[in-house]
């Protein structure tokens, strides 16, 4: 069991991470707390997403300790891995849509994986998360006849359906224009101040001044807090 305190979400201590025998990451130290926005910046292959793939458990850590919720990393059953990601939502840059569904129907798909019974009780949920991402009047629609900012939506709505208390987003603006990626982080914010944590990829740095939140650089294999007083990229 954790011995986190009940705000903090994600702790790791002396994190060593490989990908294929190779060090990427190592003596990461880091706390996650709810209701909190942290970008990850650096340039590409400096472990971004290799971190994030450690808290979903999708690879392993290899040295120190890593509590992800109730969850010890290095105790983690793989039976258990489907309750730790329950727990969280993901979003990627490519979507990961169900082409072959319409919007609600991938929504839905969701829900029954997550062990929902009730149809009345699915339909309310998924017409809410429809609403808070400002997309309600789209649930027939097939993804290829959305754009890219609203398919980005749905991915949204499909991470905070089980209203997770964490989101991971890898690059979500990186397959974007300008004005809808700052859309985007503007919707991530707002889901932040109903109490989720953030953990979001961006090589887009003008984000971190318009948009404010803790930030952590990607270095020579570490991880540094980065954040100034105002909460910005110093």
């Amino acid at each position: 069991m954790s011995t986190q305190t009940n705000n903090t979400l994600i702790k790791y201590n002396g994190v060593e991470i490989c990908q294929k025998e190779q060090v990427v990451l190592k003596d990461v130290s880091i706390e996650i707390s709810a209701g909190e926005f942290y970008y990850l910046i650096g340039s590409v292959g400096s472990g971004k997403s290799s971190l994030l793939k450690t808290i979903y458990a999708e690879l392993p850590i290899t040295e120190g300790d890593a509590q992800v919720f109730d969850f010890d990393l290095n105790e983690i059953k793989h039976k258990e891995i489907p309750f730790l990601r329950r727990q969280m939502g993901i979003i990627f840059q490519d979507f990961q849509l169900l082409m072959d569904r319409t919007v609600y129907d991938n929504l839905y798909f969701v829900l029954k994986a997550t062990d929902w019974k009730d149809k009345n009780e699915m339909d309310k949920r998924i017409k809410e998360v429809l609403n808070e991402v400002g997309m309600n009047n789209k649930g027939y629609k097939m993804p290829h006849e959305l754009s890219g900012g609203e398919q980005q939506r749905i991915v949204i709505a499909r991470a905070i359906l089980n209203k997770p208390e964490l989101i991971l987003a890898d690059e979500p603006t990186g397959n974007l224009d300008v004005e809808t990626g700052h859309s985007i982080v503007k919707l991530l914010k707002e889901i932040c101040a109903q109490g989720s944590a953030i953990l979001m990829i961006t090589h887009n740095l003008n984000l971190l001044t318009e948009y404010p939140g803790k930030v952590y650089r990607f270095t020579n294999h570490h991880i540094e807090e980065v954040t100034n007083s105002n909460g910005s990229r110093e």
